[in-house]
């Protein structure tokens, strides 16, 4: 088979972009030492960024976005991998400026690839994916930094995304009480199902406060949001507590006083899932599929194919989305 299916966003015209599946040759694919037949990938913020045109993200156009793949390995002219090995990607250049994953095959070096753990499905890994994954970073530099189940309540903004409902389900499993912040009241009972001890809107923290400091409230967090959003949970923290910072819904921007950092000890993480070694991102899935395996994944997600692809895109990037998107290019 030389042609496969892709989802390819074109410039159609000045500043207009539009998506559309069309037949593409796997010898047009980018140079790389692993050829992959991609089963799934996943929609996360960047896809839909980079599926609008947006060109901070995906630099020219005709592009196929998807920043996350799993399959199988069709060829490899690198030993650490053999035809037949399932495998994820994620990260790296993948869908930003390479070829990615909302097509049916990728070729990409075998410095992205990781082999998909046993304990982990190829479906699964997708419903996790870079949000999920990210998530569990998250988790891991609140550990690190001495938040345990005994320090108090751990917030969790953003938490009906992909991101942040990770983030409660793993958070729960490993015993901490987790207080979910969502703008979707609707979502409250999925969110006390994944875990959550209680939902909170988050209209009481995404408005400015002038105070520098505010009540001790959260032994650590996990913030998707940025803006005004982080600077009152940094400004809420309990003595010593720590949020780790991964995203921007909000605003990549926060007016900040050095009060809470200097007068509570309190520390700002960031969180970065796309350049990490591979050693690291290896052994993060595993603990994903051991460990930190978590139960309800179908609950979470929603599976869909290239004909509700542009839609669920939409939904993503208008912050309407609820969990995963899983798109099956098997099907």
């Amino acid at each position: 088979m030389s042609t496969y299916k892709a989802y390819r966003v074109s410039e159609v015209e000045e500043k207009k972009f539009s998506g559309e599946v069309v037949d593409l040759n796997i010898e047009d694919l980018p140079e790389g030492e692993v050829l992959i037949d991609v089963h799934y990938s996943s929609l996360n913020f960047k896809d839909a960024l980079s599926a609008s045109g947006n060109k901070s993200v995906t630099r020219e156009y005709p592009h196929t976005p998807g920043i996350d793949a799993s399959g199988v390995v069709v060829s490899s002219s690198d030993a650490s991998f053999s035809e037949g090995d399932e495998v994820i990607v994620c990260g790296y250049d993948l869908g930003m400026n390479t070829s990615g994953g909302f097509g049916q095959y990728i070729k990409v070096p075998a410095g992205w690839v990781v082999k998909c753990p046993e304990g982990l499905s190829l479906k699964a890994s997708m419903t996790l994916g870079t949000a999920g994954f990210t998530a569990a970073l998250c988790v891991e530099k609140l550990i690190q930094n001495g938040v345990s189940p005994e320090s108090g309540d751990i917030l969790v903004t953003g938490a009906t995304g992909g991101v942040g409902i990770v983030a409660v389900a793993i958070l729960s499993k490993l015993g901490y009480r987790v207080i979910a912040s969502t703008g979707k009241a609707e979502a409250e009972a999925l969110l006390k199902q994944m875990g959550a001890a209680d939902v909170i809107d988050r209209a009481v923290l995404s408005e400015e406060n002038s105070r520098p400091m505010l009540k001790e409230q959260w032994a650590g967090a996990v913030d998707v949001v940025g803006g005004d959003t982080l600077f009152n949970v940094v400004k809420s923290l309990n003595y010593g507590g720590s949020v780790a910072c991964c995203g921007l819904v909000q605003s990549p921007m926060f007016k900040a006083s050095v009060l809470p950092f200097i007068l509570r000890g309190v520390n700002l993480l960031g969180v970065d899932s796309v350049q990490l070694p591979l050693q690291t991102k290896s052994r993060v899935w595993s603990k994903l599929a051991s460990d930190w395996k978590l139960d309800g994944l179908d609950e979470i997600c929603t599976e869909i194919e290239f004909d509700q692809l542009e839609a669920s895109l939409t939904s993503v990037l208008q912050g309407g989305a609820t969990g995963r998107f899983v798109l099956n290019l098997k099907s």
